[in-house]
C-alpha cells in the first residue's frame, strides 16, 4: 500500500514539474514576442513578420490558458501540500492571478472590434500593467529559485568550522547566507533597472483608461520650427471637444523628421487637372473647418474627443480637380518611406481632414506635424503622419503596412 503511494506521489510531483515547465516556456515566448511587438525598433526591422508575430503571441496566449486549468484539478492536492507553507500559496495565488488577468486582457485585445474601443483601452492598459509587475516578479522567482542556489553546500559565505572559528562559544552569531544574498541583489537589480522605465510608463499611460491628457508633453518635445503659428478657430479655442481624453502612444517606422519654412512645402499632383503646391505661409492661410472625432490604433488603444482644425481633403481634391481617370489618392510622408492610399469615396468622407491643429494647438512632431491626416472611420495607420503629398494616380497602391500584413480596409 506504502508503495503505490509513493507511486501516486511520485507522478504527482512529476506533473507539477511538467506544468511548471510548460507554464514557463509560455511566458518566455509571451514576454520575448510581446516586447518585439511594441518596440518601435523591430516594426521596421520585421516587415510582413511582424503581422506572424502578433500571431504567435495571441495563439500562445489563448493556449496559456490550458496549463491554468490543468493545475486547477490538481490544486487540492496540491493546496493541502502547501498548508505550512504560507509563501508558496502566496506565490501560487500570485502566478495564477498573473496568467488569469493576461489571458483575460489579451482575449480582449484580440478581439477589440468586438468589444469596442472603451474596453479594449482599459484592457491595453491592463495588460501593459500586470506586465511591467509580472515578469520582474516572475525572472525573480525563477532566478532565486535555480539548482545552483539550494544546494546547501553553497548556501553558506563561511563554512560553520569557519563560523565556530569566528565566533566562540557563547558568543551571538550572524550567518549571512550566499543564497539571502543574492536573492537581495537580484531584488536590488530588477528594481533599479525596471523601476524608472515603471514609474515612466505608469505616468504616461494610465490616463488612456478614462482620465483626461493633452499633448502638452508631446509639444514641449516638438523639433518642427514653422512661422506663422497657425491661429486656432473660435472652436478650436478651447476646444469644443472639451479636450483629447486618453493617451496617444507614438509608433514610427523612422526617425521622426523636423520641418522649417525652409524645407516644408504640400503638393497635389498627378492625376488632377491643376497641380498645386504650396508653402507653410500659403498653407496656413487656407480656409479651415473643426471636427470632433475619436481615434483609434489598431494595436488596441484610443484617444477621444479629439479637436482637430484643418482642411478636409475632399476641398482639396476639388481645388486641383481630379481628373476621370484617378481611381487612387495616394498619401506620402514627409518621413520619405510611409505612404498609404484612400478610394476615391474614402477620400469623399466628411470627416477626412488634412489636420494642422489638435486641440487648438499645432500638431507636435512626435504627433505626426505639422500636417497629418486624420480619417477617424479608419485605424491610424491610414491617418498618414508627416503629410507633404497627395497624388491620384489610376491604379491601386499597396501601403507600408498593408505590404505587411495590415488589411487594405482599416475600418473601425
Amino acid at each position: 500500500m506504502s508503495g503505490f503511494i509513493d507511486r501516486l506521489r511520485k507522478g504527482y510531483g512529476k506533473k507539477l514539474v511538467s506544468l511548471h515547465t510548460w507554464n514557463g516556456w509560455i511566458v518566455v515566448i509571451l514576454a520575448l514576442t510581446g516586447l518585439i511587438l511594441v518596440g518601435g525598433f523591430w516594426r521596421g526591422v520585421l516587415g510582413e513578420g511582424r503581422v506572424w508575430l502578433k500571431w504567435l503571441h495571441i495563439v500562445v496566449g489563448v493556449a496559456s490558458i490550458l496549463p491554468v486549468i490543468y493545475y486547477l484539478a490538481l490544486a487540492g492536492k496540491h493546496w493541502k501540500q502547501l498548508k505550512q507553507k504560507p509563501w508558496q500559496r502566496f506565490n501560487v495565488l500570485v502566478v495564477l492571478a498573473l496568467l488569469l488577468g493576461w489571458f483575460g486582457s489579451g482575449v480582449l485585445l484580440w478581439q477589440f472590434r468586438a468589444v469596442g474601443p472603451s474596453v479594449s483601452n482599459t484592457a491595453l492598459a491592463v495588460h501593459d500593467l500586470l506586465t511591467w509587475i509580472g515578469l520582474p516578479y516572475i525572472i525573480y522567482h525563477s532566478i532565486t529559485r535555480v539548482k545552483w542556489l539550494k544546494e546547501p553546500n553553497r548556501r553558506t559565505i563561511k563554512s560553520e568550522r569557519a563560523a565556530a572559528e569566528l565566533h566562540p562559544a557563547g558568543a551571538p552569531q550572524s550567518l549571512y547566507t550566499r543564497r539571502a544574498f543574492i536573492r537581495g541583489a537580484i531584488g536590488i537589480g530588477l528594481a533599479v533597472t525596471v523601476g524608472p522605465s515603471f514609474l515612466k510608463w505608469l505616468g504616461s499611460s494610465l490616463g488612456s483608461i478614462g482620465g483626461g491628457q493633452t499633448i502638452d508633453k508631446l509639444i514641449e518635445n516638438d523639433t518642427n520650427e514653422l512661422l506663422p503659428a497657425p491661429d486656432p478657430l473660435p472652436d478650436s479655442a478651447p476646444p469644443i471637444g472639451g479636450g483629447a481624453t486618453g493617451n496617444f502612444r507614438v509608433y514610427t517606422v523612422t526617425p521622426i523628421p523636423s520641418f522649417s519654412n525652409d524645407n516644408w512645402f504640400f503638393t497635389i499632383d498627378g492625376l488632377v487637372n491643376q497641380a498645386m503646391k504650396w508653402d507653410w505661409k500659403q498653407f496656413v492661410a487656407l480656409k479651415r473647418t473643426v471636427q470632433v472625432s475619436d481615434f483609434h490604433c489598431v494595436t488596441g488603444w484610443s484617444v477621444y474627443k479629439n479637436t482637430w482644425e484643418g482642411i478636409p481633403l475632399k476641398e482639396l481634391l476639388k481645388m486641383a480637380g481630379v481628373q476621370s481617370g484617378a481611381e487612387t489618392v495616394k498619401l506620402y510622408s514627409g518621413d520619405g518611406v510611409y505612404t498609404d492610399t484612400l478610394t476615391l469615396e474614402q477620400a469623399d468622407m466628411d470627416d477626412v481632414m488634412v489636420a494642422v491643429m489638435h486641440d487648438g494647438k499645432p500638431i507636435p512632431s512626435d504627433l505626426g506635424g505639422p500636417v497629418r491626416l486624420v480619417v477617424p472611420k479608419m485605424y491610424a495607420y491610414k491617418s498618414v503622419k508627416w503629410l507633404n503629398r497627395i497624388e491620384l494616380i489610376d491604379e491601386e497602391h499597396t501601403g507600408y503596412w498593408e505590404q505587411r500584413g495590415y488589411s487594405k480596409d482599416a475600418w473601425v
